[in-house]
C-alpha cells in the first residue's frame, strides 16, 4: 500500500482551474520531486494533500485511506514562508505542535532537545524566533515539521535562506529520514536539488501535469545537445565541424553546443589528433534544461 496515493484531482477556483486532473503516487522511503512555475497548481495540490483544502473531484489516499483527523499524527510540512510566532520561546512553540501532532510532553521536549543538538544549536531551547538569524529559524521550522515522527512530510522550498553548509546538513538529514521508510513531497526551484534527491517527478503548468515520471526515463527522451571537452592544450576548427553549432570556453575547457549526438565523434576525432584528451563527454540534459522546454514551449 502506497503511502500517498493523489488520483485525478482536481480545484477549481471561480473561473480558473488551479489543479486539472493531477495524479502522481509516492512510495514509502521515496522523495517525490513536485515542480513548477508560480501559479502552476503545486501549492494548491499541496494544501489538498495536507487536507487545508479539499479537492472538488478525484481522490488522496494515505495508505489506502481517505484523509481524516486521526492522520495528522503522520503528516508533516515545511512551508515556503516563516510560520513560527516570532514572539514565543522556541521550546514552547515546538513542544506544543509536536502534542497538537499527539506526541507527550515528555517525548516531544527529548525529540526536540535531540534535533537541536544534531543541528548544532542547542542554545536555541529557550530563545524566541525572532532573536534567531533566518538560516536558524529555517532549521527550527524544519525540526517543528518532523520532530513527531511523520510518515509523510511535505517540503516547500525546504532549504530557503540556508548556506551551503546548512543545504547540505538539512539533505543529509532528508536522505536519513528517507532511508529508514519516510516519504516526501519535495517543492523546489532549485532544480539540482532534485536531480540528487528525487527518483520521480511531475511537472506541473497552469493545473496540469506536463511531464511526470521517473526522472531518468525521463532524460532519456530529450536529446543530448552539450559535448564537454578538456585537452592539455589548444583545439582549433571545432566551430566547423558538422553537426557544432556553437563552441563557448571555460576554465576547464570547451563547452560544445551540438544538433545531433553523432557529431561526439568527430569532436573527439580532432580533439585527439591536435591535443591529449583529459576529458570527454556527451552530456544528458539537466532538469532545469528539460524543465524550460517543457513549460517554455507551452508559453509560445
Amino acid at each position: 500500500m502506497k503511502p500517498l496515493v493523489v488520483e485525478n484531482v482536481e480545484k477549481q477556483y471561480g473561473d480558473k482551474k488551479a489543479v486539472n486532473g493531477i495524479s502522481f503516487e509516492v512510495s514509502e522511503g521515496e522523495i517525490y520531486g513536485l515542480l513548477g512555475a508560480n501559479g502552476a497548481g503545486k501549492t494548491t495540490t499541496m494544501r489538498m494533500v495536507l487536507g487545508l483544502i479539499y479537492p472538488d473531484g478525484g481522490s488522496i489516499k494515505y495508505h489506502g485511506k481517505p484523509y481524516g483527523s486521526e492522520l495528522l499524527s503522520m503528516l508533516g510540512y515545511l512551508p515556503e514562508e516563516r510560520g513560527l510566532y516570532p514572539k514565543v520561546r522556541v521550546n514552547d512553540q515546538l513542544i506544543y505542535l509536536a502534542q497538537l501532532r499527539g506526541m507527550s510532553k515528555g517525548d516531544a521536549d527529548r525529540n526536540l532537545k535531540m534535533w537541536l543538538e544534531r543541528f548544532e544549536v542547542p542554545e536555541n531551547y529557550n530563545k524566541k524566533v525572532e532573536e534567531l538569524s533566518k538560516g536558524n529559524q529555517q532549521k527550527i521550522q524544519f525540526i517543528a515539521s518532523i520532530m513527531h515522527k511523520p510518515k509523510i512530510v511535505i517540503l516547500d522550498e525546504a532549504f530557503s535562506g540556508l548556506d551551503p553548509v546548512n543545504v547540505e546538513l538539512l539533505k543529509s538529514t532528508v536522505k536519513e529520514l528517507r532511508d529508514d521508510g519516510t516519504s516526501f513531497l519535495f517543492s523546489t526551484h532549485r532544480m539540482e536539488h532534485v536531480e540528487e534527491l528525487c527518483r520521480n517527478i511531475s511537472i506541473l503548468h497552469r493545473g496540469n501535469a506536463v511531464l511526470k515520471g521517473n526522472l531518468k526515463e525521463i532524460k532519456g527522451k530529450f536529446p543530448k545537445e552539450r559535448v564537454i571537452l578538456s585537452t592539455t592544450g589548444e583545439v582549433k576548427g571545432l566551430e566547423g565541424l558538422d553537426g557544432v553549432i556553437g563552441v563557448k570556453q571555460h576554465a576547464y575547457g570547451y563547452e560544445i553546443g551540438i544538433s545531433r549526438e553523432e557529431a561526439g565523434n568527430s569532436i573527439l576525432q580532432m580533439a585527439m589528433e591536435q591535443s591529449t584528451v583529459t576529458r570527454f563527454e556527451i552530456m544528458e540534459p539537466t532538469l532545469n534544461e528539460i524543465f524550460i522546454k517543457t513549460v517554455g514551449e507551452r508559453n509560445e
